[in-house]
């Protein structure tokens, strides 16, 4: 099936998406890419290298007689965020993307796709190798690890870039226009405890909640999706306080930038009570499927008994966890007041993992204001300070203050309207995009981000829908052709 998509149209696209997603690339192991990209560079007779930070920068001169146009840097990421369905055996530090045609759109078997952002690589990759395009001096910035922490922009050494113009091909919308996006910051709460005995008298449940939509949680987060960690605290909340229930272990989430989708509790209890828990498990399970009708439709919370851990949380420790937990802001904070359909700040409660122990609490928290970034962290590092835990941050990067007055901006504007007839539309994105960074280290640049229809990214349901793929491309080559002279 993986083939299929190479027939697809604009055929130096799709062909070179497709080589993508037969090497491997998740974030934090991309030595297969990176060495990918250099052969690929040195195949299309264009000059490459990997700096410093371990991007992949690729320079291609301008055609003859248009060597006084502005330079124009293409940026995209070359990792891609590893999701996969509970039921999937897929590996993805070995295996390639299993991709098909459905509906209109290409997607991928039981894992993510990689189109975030591989697609934007791919048109890359077709602007080098084209020996028919017309352009000024064109550079690629390949990005590392951008999932993770945007590594590769945050460690871009400075005097690297010669381009006037920045072309992020990392927006998810086909014809609108990002100028402008939010920052954000990691937060993560730990806390190590003593274990104590398990009664031997006393069975374990595992209970698994999956089925989730899931999402980005820049894109997403406004529009109501369950945050299993979320759901689960409620249920074990209830747990211990009508079933005598006991915390074991938790393991929910395992990406900051993605609303959790699954998660697993050990509860052990005295063994006349499981019924009782059954039965509250069920009761939890009506409630969620009826609070998220019409959002949430694979909703499935369910129990099995396991073999009881030896050890498990303190009472005092668990009740402080739980409280923290159920306490800690999820979700939108607020919306932008002058644009007030546009997220201005919002937290993601990402990841839970408790046992052996330790517990670990991780947050992705973004603001479009420093201010509001500030005060939504103090938040949640207070809510983990009043249950006994560290809270430290890292990663913290600045918005991408908007320029409407932008030159390229108008360029891909006028353009867009005269090749399809209508008006694109200019927006700020409450995802993190790595333009905020790269304009740090070079403020000079005139910046926009583009790029065709994605769906939910950082899950296994995302898709690229595929009669934007063609527009793009055409764009992409008419604002090459026309970039105004230096």
């Amino acid at each position: 099936m993986t083939t299929e998509i190479k027939n697809l149209k604009p055929e130096c696209i799709w062909r070179n998406f497709h080589l993508l997603t037969q090497v491997p690339r998740p974030s934090g192991h991309l030595e297969k890419i990176q060495q990918f990209l250099l052969d690929f560079a040195k195949s299309a007779g264009v000059e490459a290298f990997k700096d410093a930070a371990q991007n992949i920068v690729m320079r291609k001169p301008a055609s003859p007689g248009m060597e006084n146009r502005k330079g124009v840097i293409l940026q995209a990421h070359m990792d891609m965020v590893p999701q996969k369905s509970p039921e999937s055996n897929h590996n993805f530090e070995t295996d390639p993307i299993e991709t098909y045609v459905e509906d209109g759109w290409v997607k991928a078997r039981n894992t993510t796709l990689g189109a975030d952002d591989g697609l934007g690589v791919a048109a890359i990759m077709a602007v080098m190798e084209d020996k028919t395009l017309r352009h000024g001096p064109v550079e690629a910035l390949i990005t590392a690890d951008e999932e993770t922490g945007l590594c590769g922009a945050t460690d871009l050494p400075a005097g690297e870039l010669n381009g006037d113009i920045l072309l992020n091909l990392d927006s998810e919308s086909w014809g609108k226009f990002v100028i402008g996006s939010a920052g954000g910051i990691d937060i993560t709460a730990t806390l190590d405890y003593k274990e104590v005995e398990t009664d031997t008298e006393d069975v374990a449940v595992k209970i698994t909640l999956k089925g989730l939509s899931g999402g980005h949680s820049g894109l997403d987060i406004h529009k109501g999706h369950a945050n299993a960690n979320k759901l689960m605290v409620r249920v074990v909340r209830d747990a211990v306080a009508e079933c005598d229930a006991r915390l074991a272990t938790w393991n929910g989430g395992n990406m900051r930038n993605a609303i959790p989708f699954n998660a697993e509790v050990v509860l052990t209890l005295p063994k006349e009570n499981a019924e009782a828990l059954d039965e509250l498990v069920s009761e939890w399970k009506e409630q969620f499927i009826d609070e998220y009708k019409g959002i949430e439709n694979g909703i499935q919370l369910f129990t099995e008994k396991v073999e009881t851990p030896k050890m498990q949380v303190p009472v005092e420790i668990q009740d402080n966890l739980i409280d923290a937990i159920y306490a800690c802001h999820d979700g939108v904070v607020r919306m932008i007041p002058a644009y007030p359909d546009v997220v201005e700040t919002s937290s993601n409660l990402a990841i839970i993992n408790i046992g052996d122990g330790s517990a670990s609490i991780q947050i992705l928290a973004r603001s479009a204001r420093e201010d509001m970034k500030e005060y939504v962290t103090t938040t949640l590092e207070s809510c983990f300070n009043m249950a006994g835990m560290k809270v430290e941050t890292e990663g913290s990067y600045g918005g991408w203050d908007p320029n409407p007055n932008s030159e390229v901006l108008n360029l891909m504007m006028q353009t867009y309207k005269e090749l399809f007839g209508t008006d694109g539309i200019v927006q700020i994105d409450h995802a993190g995009l790595e333009c905020s960074i790269i304009l740090g280290k070079y403020p000079h640049l005139d910046v926009v981000s583009l790029g065709p229809t994605l769906r939910s990214p950082h899950t296994t349901n995302e898709r690229a829908l595929i009669e934007t793929v063609e527009p793009f491309w055409q764009l992409l080559k008419k604002a090459l052709e026309n970039i105004p002279v230096k």
